[in-house]
């Protein structure tokens, strides 16, 4: 099994209390301690700028300003977004950006990309929220711009809702290039999201990577509807890696689980959150599938692994105070699910 990290960018609240002239320093501290480390092949950043669970003024940083800055600052791990929203940026300047991002990078790109959902950021950011039947179209439309680009350095297309007319992608990205070995079909995209009519078929066509419910019993059923949309459309299915985020909250006992729980808790309080908003969520969040000590981590993480999850990319909630959750991660639950 593969491993990312999210690098807490204050989307889930995870910078209160830190100075905003010490954020660089911190999300770049753990990039940097995952690039020098070899249990985490990738970092992550969510595509967001209004906080969560509720909308605040604490901190939340733009993801593709982060993923210019690790491109420069990284040498090892690769970059993602989990996900970038298609309807966000047009996507062929979006493709331009991602191809700049390549290429400062060294090759090093994953393009993680989604229909969108989170409707207060929509309306606040003056894009409306349209229809879910038109997010996904967009979604459909933008990435065969993406991979038209980055293929053959050009996108025509009349849509429905994107319109390009020779839309130049130069240089195109190292990846499908000029790197031995790599995509042929340029950045690898990561097709987000479990809508089993439209957007698992969407990855059924474009996407090397899916990500979507890593609850056991829904990742298998989302698995078997992603193998016949590829049966359908003459794809191989063992060709896509099918990925699942993790919010992992790690302790020796269940005393110290608890006692992570409740920092986290703590952050949301003082970022503003009501108290009851905040006991919820803290709720919902110990009854997910990777909080608990190491050894019931590594025994949900095998099961996952026999279901056919490949890759896990994982959310330390306490990373920006405390580092000491993702050592453990690394130190006792990794090297049981590699080889």
């Amino acid at each position: 099994m593969r491993f990312g990290l999210f690098v807490p960018q204050g989307w889930r609240m995870d910078l209160v209390g830190i100075e905003p002239a010490r954020h660089w320093q911190v999300m770049s501290g753990i990039v940097g301690h995952a690039d020098e480390g070899d249990a985490f092949e990738s970092v992550w950043v969510y595509d967001h700028v209004h906080t969560v669970p509720i909308p605040s003024d604490e901190a939340t940083h733009e993801a593709w300003t982060l993923m210019s800055a690790f491109a420069a600052s990284t040498r090892r791990v690769r970059l993602g977004q989990m996900c970038t929203c298609m309807s966000y940026r047009n996507p062929a300047l979006l493709a331009k950006v991602a191809a700049t991002v390549d290429i400062i990078s060294g090759g090093r790109l994953e393009m993680g990309i989604g229909a969108g959902w989170y409707e207060k950021e929509w309306r606040a950011y003056g894009y409306g929220f349209p229809s879910a039947r038109e997010r996904l179209g967009r979604l459909r439309e933008g990435v065969q711009i993406f991979r038209d680009m980055w293929t053959t350095g050009s996108a025509t297309l009349d849509g429905r809702y994107y319109q390009v007319d020779g839309a130049r992608c130069a240089p195109r990205p190292l990846q499908g290039t000029v790197l031995p070995g790599s995509e042929a079909n340029g950045i690898p995209t990561w097709v987000a999201g479990g809508g089993e009519k439209v957007t698992l078929r969407i990855a059924a066509q474009f996407a090397d990577y899916t990500n979507f419910d890593a609850e056991a019993e829904a990742f298998s059923h989302k698995s078997e509807v992603l193998r016949g949309h590829c049966e359908d459309i003459g794809r191989d299915f063992d060709s896509i890696v099918r990925t699942g985020d993790y919010n992992v909250v790690i302790g020796e006992t269940e005393s110290d689980v608890e006692d992570r729980l409740r920092f986290y808790g703590d952050l949301l309080r003082r970022g503003g959150v009501p108290e009851a908003r905040a006991e919820r969520t803290i709720a919902d969040l110990r009854t997910q599938p990777a909080v608990g000590t190491p050894e019931q981590i590594v025994e949900m993480l095998r099961d996952m692994d026999r279901r056919g999850l490949g890759y896990a990319i994982t959310y330390f909630p306490e990373a920006g105070h405390d580092r000491s959750g993702i050592e453990l991660f690394e130190s006792a639950v990794v090297p049981e699910l590699r080889g």
